[in-house]
């Protein structure tokens, strides 16, 4: 690729100034205050040499007004020799042995060392840029004995300069793009950037040019701002949904000899409605039979789309056939099927066969497309026959019967009808679960419904029946309708009264007084409404006591006729009063007013009903009675308690034997004398502490004669067997007719008698410690020899 202009002009220069540096000599300067300024040497010269290998001192030039104080070095230099970096110069070396340059700073010692003789500076490491650009150091001219300054000291600068040592690199890859399809050719994809760490000032190391190595024709890429573009036309994500592109990065402007570095980059092509649905088949065909519920699936439509999401979605409609309304088609949000189902019943006796055309649109719709797309299909229906229910002319029926209709009035009709064409007969029952009282009947053939029991309206005025019909040539075709019958009302109630009264005469009332205001209540219910007559039987009409007077609202009101009642004389008046109604007959009933006389305070206040008051003496209440009687009750039942402790405490503490069905435990807190104590010591005294006293025979076992011992034992304090002493201390208390009549125990501390060891108490030792012989104790065996020993060795020191 040939060289721009430019590029060719800055090349041009940077030669130019690089022979000028090369070309400059050392530079001196005059002391100052009577010392000599360090000379530093163009570092592009040094730079230079050290490229070339060239080693040669640079020669010296007149006095100038400035000093050069920065030097060059390239990095990554060759070689396994240290590098020359450049020269410094004082006017007090002319052929002075004592003096010696000192070099300090960053760096010094490490990556960069001085001649003490020449002042040559040389680089001791290979350098990097990318790590450091550039170093500060101070140089000085000392005394080489003393090591005393001879002149201040002068600080310069090294720089490393760039080479095309560091590729590009793709920080960020690897990339993922999308890009609608069938987008533009030109429009952008997405944009790579790439970095180089060498100088971009300098040279052209740092510039990049980018280039596509894979994914042509398809996309394109900028080589200066490494933006990816559309490069063909028409691509379809149906086609080929996704690309892989390899791009490119080369520094030194794409010239040969640059450092390059790769990315991919992964392009998506998104969906955009580009696709109308697609119906699988132009005609669809379904068979529906004409008793399927509504709202069920008739049949499922779908038609295709190759976009994916929202852009394959449709939705579905009928346009033409079904003028009536009988069908409608809904979309399947999960599986895009389109759904015909049943809005209204289906006839295959009125309509056998539809035609429908429906129509699938996509939901979402591109710019500038044309609108949104469609496809239509045609749906032929079949209806197929079935055998249906009958059906009944009405859903309900309401009929009317009068409560005192005889048995068997017919109260209404029900009717229903075979809807096939075929026409069967129907046969009508009444489901006895909705009329548990068999109240009703109706007639199988014609559905009459008749009267079974008599009606009684304030019972129940409502009853509600369910009929059936049924085909008699299918028994499995049932229909269901409610028969609601109402029971109209007639007079058959008496008026009685609206409760039970019971009136309270005061014994200072005047005459004229309102004892109590009495109303009556009937279970009939008259259209007219409720209009009661109330007056005394005919005994009573002339009654010197009482009368009645009528109210306004269907009530009376009873009046006392004179005054002067008393409770002494008749405490309770019983006043039968006739309640009538004005139905058609008119029924009526006598009901009877109870009126109680009681006393009554001067405002008319009722205080007391019962003649037992008058009883009372005067002052004492009722309440101040109940005190006295409870007083008395109370030391009638401390004078009975005081008297059944008394006969407890005289009876006596001791419980004969036959009347005590307890255990009883009696200790004795006598030690004893021993082991001989047992044999010495009576136990039947324990057994029966009265036993002594007198002979009480045991009443649970037959007495028998009192056991005497056999011959052959051995009672004495020799010789004893235990198991036999026990057996005969047993059989004695088995059949001692003495005993308690219930379970006890008998304690023997019988320890036995002849042992080799004897006792180990000193109670009943008489001799000393030096009569006993333990020579035994060796025939023991082992566990007791060193017992033996040492009670041996015991007796001999006693002996000596």
């Amino acid at each position: 690729m040939p060289k721009r202009s430019e590029e060719m002009l800055v090349d041009l220069w940077m030669s130019l100034l690089l022979v000028w540096i090369t070309c400059v000599p050392s530079v001196s300067t005059t002391p100052v205050g009577g010392q000599s300024r360090t000379a530093q040497t163009g570092g592009s010269a040094a730079a230079a040499a050290s490229s070339l290998g060239e080693g040669q001192r640079l020669l010296s030039r007149a006095k100038r007004g400035w000093v050069w104080n920065q030097m060059f070095v390239l990095e990554e230099f060759s070689g396994r020799d240290p590098i020359l970096v450049g020269r410094l110069h004082t006017d007090l070396d002319v052929g002075n042995k004592n003096i010696k340059y000192v070099l300090a700073g960053e760096g010094a010692g490490t990556i960069f060392a001085i001649n003490e003789l020449t002042g040559d500076i040389h680089a001791m490491k290979r350098l990097d840029r990318e790590e450091k650009a550039e170093y500060t150091l101070t140089a000085q001219v000392v005394n080489a004995d003393t090591d005393e300054p001879l002149e201040p000291p002068s600080e310069f600068i090294i720089k490393v300069q760039d080479i095309n040592d560091n590729p590009p690199q793709f920080i960020e890859g690897p990339y993922r793009a999308s890009v609608p399809e069938m987008s533009a050719v030109g429009t952008p994809v997405t944009r790579v950037t790439a970095t180089d760490a060498d100088d971009p000032v300098y040279g052209n190391s740092a510039k990049l040019v980018y280039s596509i190595l894979d994914g042509q024709p398809y996309f394109s890429v900028d080589p200066n701002s490494a933006t990816i573009k559309i490069a063909l036309h028409g691509m379809d994500r149906e086609v080929k949904e996704e690309y892989f592109v390899v791009i490119q990065a080369k520094d030194m402007g794409g010239h040969m000899g640059g450092l390059s570095g790769t990315t991919t980059v992964t392009i998506m092509l998104t969906d955009i409605n580009d696709n109308p649905p697609k119906f699988s088949k132009s005609l669809y065909e379904f068979g529906i039979p004409e008793d399927l519920p509504i709202g069920k699936t008739g049949g499922k439509v779908k038609a295709t789309d190759r976009d994916i999401g929202e852009n394959a979605k449709s939705t579905y409609n009928i346009i033409e056939g079904d003028d009536q309304g009988t069908f409608e088609i809904i979309t399947d949000a999960q599986t895009q099927d389109g759904i015909l189902r049943l809005r209204k019943p289906l006839d295959y006796e009125s309509k056998k066969a539809y035609t429908l055309k429906v129509e699938a649109t996509n939901v979402r719709s591109e710019p500038g497309s044309g609108g949104p797309f469609k496809d239509t299909a045609t749906i032929k229906i079949v209806v197929e026959d079935a055998d249906e229910p009958p059906v009944f002319s009405k859903p309900m029926y309401l009929l009317e019967v009068k409560e005192n209709a005889p048995v068997a009035t017919v109260i209404g009709r029900v009717a229903a009808r075979d809807p096939d064409s075929s026409g069967s007969l129907v046969r009508y029952f009444i489901d006895r679960h909705t009329d548990l009282e068999r109240q009703f009947n109706i007639n199988v053939d014609d559905g009459n419904i008749t009267l079974a029991k008599p009606l009684d309206r304030e019972t129940d005025m409502w009853h509600n029946i369910t009929v059936t019909a049924t085909e008699v040539r299918n028994h499995s075709q049932i229909s269901r309708a409610i028969v609601a019958i109402r029971v109209m009302d007639i007079n058959d109630n008496a008026p009685e009264f609206a409760t039970e009264y019971e009136a309270y005469l005061c014994e200072n009332g005047k005459p004229g007084q309102v004892i109590h205001t009495v109303s009556a209540v009937d279970k009939d219910d008259p259209s007219q409404g409720h209009r009661f007559d109330y007056r005394l039987v005919q005994e009573a009409q002339s009654n010197p006591n009482f009368t009645i007077k009528h109210n306004q609202d269907n009530s009376i009101s009873v009046v006392a006729k004179h005054d002067g009642f008393r409770r002494q004389k008749q405490e309770i008046y019983f006043l039968p009063i006739v309640v009538s109604d004005q139905g058609h007959p008119p029924m009526s009933s006598t009901n009877t007013l109870t009126i109680r006389v009681c006393g009554c305070s001067r405002d008319l206040v009722v205080q007391s009903c019962n003649v037992e008051a008058y009883v009372l003496p005067i002052g004492l209440s009722m309440g101040a009675l109940i005190a006295i009687l409870a007083c008395i009750i109370l030391l009638l039942v401390i004078v009975v308690l005081f008297v059944t402790l008394r006969r407890h405490k005289n009876e006596p503490l001791i419980i004969k034997d036959d009347e005590d069905v307890r255990e009883n435990i009696i200790r004795y807190d006598d030690e004893g004398g021993g082991e001989e104590d047992t044999e010495a010591f009576d136990i039947a005294t324990l057994q029966n502490p009265d036993g002594i006293n007198g002979y009480l025979p045991r009443k649970d076992i037959k007495p028998d004669l009192q056991f005497m011992p056999r011959a052959g034992q051995h009672s004495g304090p020799n010789g004893v067997d235990v198991d036999e002493f026990i057996n005969v201390r047993l059989h004695e208390a088995d059949n001692d007719p003495t005993a308690p009549p219930y379970d006890s125990i008998q304690i023997y501390g019988y320890e036995g008698r002849g042992s080799v060891a004897g006792s180990l108490s000193s109670l009943e030792t008489a001799s000393s410690d030096s009569d006993q012989n333990y020579d035994y104790l060796r025939e023991w065996g082992p566990r007791f020899r060193r017992l033996g020993e040492l009670y041996s060795v015991g007796e001999s020191d006693r002996e000596t």
